[in-house]
């Protein structure tokens, strides 16, 4: 089985490598494509204005100045064009990516890039809990439950269409509860907030930044999962249509 491996936190991320380790109990085939830097937060974008510069940095390793898109698409169609891989594992993100994340994430928009070219595709993350510990999660869930979940997930198939979200809860090993399949959460509180600041010139610039306030996970979603320290994996499909409101409008535009 040929893997390949991609992320948004950059070919050099301590997730990554861990996802390595991980990636070589199921294949001796495995493919590095990241990007050279951080690459959080930019969904699925893609390239076109800018060319991309591929650096080989070990065997079957490369950087990709570009987005996990880039990753995917550069590795697909260039490097491994005489064999696609048979699967795409995207991470280990370092932070959760669950709820609303999912449209932002670019560990999420690899897998998808991998759906669309017809491989089954798999988005790893591990949840950090506080801000006190991102620069030091805790990745013992993540190495103890994700062969597990990955084995599970193979031999049941990725249909096409379907990408697979797992995320892993800010605990040790030992205090994880399972592994549950669940629904994509949402949150309460809004998402982002703008924040002003000013330059030595007294020139105004602005942050984006994350804000959370406190919300009562719904049952049976990502967000309730982690919370009760369980590995939480969350099909998602490609296809956006929402069939009900298809139906209501296609009902609405026929009696106009």
């Amino acid at each position: 089985m040929r893997i390949l491996l991609t992320n948004d936190d950059g070919v050099h991320a301590a997730g990554l490598q861990l996802l390595e380790r991980i990636a070589r109990q199921f294949s001796d085939d495995v493919w590095i494509v990241a990007p050279e830097t951080d690459q959080s937060g930019v969904a699925h974008s893609f390239s076109l204005s800018t060319p991309l510069r591929l650096r080989e940095i070990a065997p079957k390793h490369f950087a990709v100045q570009g987005t996990p898109t880039d990753c995917v698409l550069m590795a697909v169609k260039r490097l491994l064009a005489d064999k696609k891989p048979d699967l795409v594992l995207s991470g280990v993100n370092r932070g959760q990516n669950v709820a609303e994340d999912v449209t932002y994430s670019g560990t999420i928009a690899a897998a998808i890039e991998g759906t669309l070219l017809g491989v089954p595709s798999i988005a790893l993350s591990q949840s950090y809990g506080g801000l006190e510990t991102r620069d030091r999660p805790v990745w013992e869930a993540t190495e103890a439950f994700a062969p597990q979940a990955i084995n599970k997930i193979l031999s049941i198939g990725v249909p096409p269409g379907v990408l697979v979200n797992v995320n892993f809860p800010p605990c040790a090993a030992s205090e994880v509860k399972g592994i549950v399949v669940t629904a994509q959460g949402r949150r309460d509180a809004e998402l982002m907030r703008v924040e002003e600041r000013r330059d030595g010139r007294n020139i105004p610039y602005y942050w984006l930044m994350f804000q959370r306030a406190g919300f009562t996970p719904g049952p049976g979603t990502d967000l309730e999962a982690l919370a009760a320290h369980k590995v939480s994996v969350t099909p998602l499909r490609i296809d956006l249509t929402d069939e009900g409101e298809r139906r209501r409008y296609a009902e609405a535009f026929a009696s106009a």
